[in-house]
């Protein structure tokens, strides 16, 4: 494809966001930021990440930020019926989503919210090498 390096959701409030910005910046991992907070994902965007990351909305969902609370997210069913109003919830309120979410460009992603999520991304990353055209 014509993605070059890792595309990073970023929220720059959030010190797991700079951890992995440093660990890409150690290992010479291009990567590009995605405020996601300003420019939220579109719906289809975001079901295309979760299918990258085979996970279910709710698996990304930051359930303790207050907009869950007043939504009541906590009480909403998990099933395939509900996936969209999940998602839907999501693209409203960029701040429910995971983070930071690491699209890689073998089209994988990983949510590099510890160690090892960060060294499996990086290993995948420089395991591809520079592009040859």
């Amino acid at each position: 494809g014509s993605m070059d390096g890792v595309e990073m959701w970023n929220n720059p409030a959030c010190s797991r966001c700079a951890t992995a910005r440093d660990t890409l910046d150690t290992a010479h991992v291009p990567y590009r930021l995605r405020p996601y907070l300003d420019q939220p994902p579109t719906a289809a965007e975001l079901a295309d990440v979760l299918r990258r990351l085979d996970a279910a909305p709710w698996d990304v969902c930051r359930l303790g930020e207050p907009v869950a609370r007043e939504l009541g997210l906590a009480d909403w069913p998990r099933d395939g019926a509900s996936v969209g109003r999940w998602i839907a919830a999501m693209v409203e309120h960029p701040e429910l989503i995971q983070r930071p979410i690491l699209l890689l460009d073998d089209g994988g992603a990983v949510i590099g919210r510890t160690r090892e999520a960060l060294d499996a991304a990086v290993k995948t990353q420089s395991a591809r090498g520079p592009k040859s055209l």
